[in-house]
């Protein structure tokens, strides 16, 4: 059963990695916006947002499926991020698609990819992502790309606002589980750059594993 709602036992804790995966960019005009593909539709929001406010003149976006978005956007995550910012104002010719990326490293190299092969220059991008996943797509872009200039960006949703866009507490706290191991992990499998996690976001992440919010962690 799906509850929108923070216990009260695990808020202290959820708050911290919460915070943690917050860069907390100052938002500045970039070459391109990296709309980086989920289940969280929101994130195609923001970037139609962040393109009328003028912060860059082309977005990508980019993303297959995975198991948990296969329903939702059956066309696949960009294609559907696609409709949704043309829906909101964006115009069709400053949005390219590239539907083939299935994890974070792929929508960086296959965005790279795109770019390079229709001759578009870029030397700054604004990734655009769910709030906790902005950490782990700077540690990748840092290590695959690693002289774009990032800046990280999320729908600006306060925590309960973003579980209750999400309509699901339960998801949103594996996820942020799960993502706080991955900043952890993938830099020894050299996937991205290294980063530090202070004391305080390894004892809340640990004290979630104990809680069983164990979904998203790699096995």
């Amino acid at each position: 059963m799906q509850d929108a709602s923070l216990p009260p036992h695990l808020r202290e804790d959820v708050e911290t990695l919460w915070d943690y995966h917050d860069m907390r960019y100052v938002l500045r005009p970039c070459d391109v916006g990296i709309g980086l593909g989920s289940h969280d539709l929101g994130v195609a929001t923001f970037a139609a947002e962040l393109y009328r406010r003028g912060m860059f003149p082309r977005i990508v976006f980019t993303g297959a499926n995975a198991p948990t978005t296969v329903d939702r956007f059956p066309r696949g995550e960009a294609v559907h991020y696609r409709e949704h910012a043309i829906d909101l104002g964006v115009p069709a010719e400053a949005i390219l698609v590239e539907p083939a990326a299935t994890n974070t490293g792929q929508n960086i190299e296959l965005t790279g990819k795109l770019l390079a092969d229709k001759g578009i220059g870029v030397r700054s991008a604004i990734l655009i992502s769910r709030p906790y996943q902005q950490r782990r797509a700077y540690s990748t872009a840092k290590k695959l790309w690693p002289d774009l200039d990032v800046v990280c960006a999320s729908r600006p949703l306060p925590l309960d606002d973003y579980i209750e866009s999400i309509g699901d507490a339960n998801r949103v706290i594996n996820m942020l589980v799960g993502d706080t191991q991955r900043i952890m992990l993938y830099p020894e499998r050299g996937f991205a750059i290294p980063q530090e996690v202070p004391a305080r976001v390894e004892g809340a992440y640990r004290r979630l594993v104990d809680a069983g919010f164990t979904d998203r962690l790699l096995r």
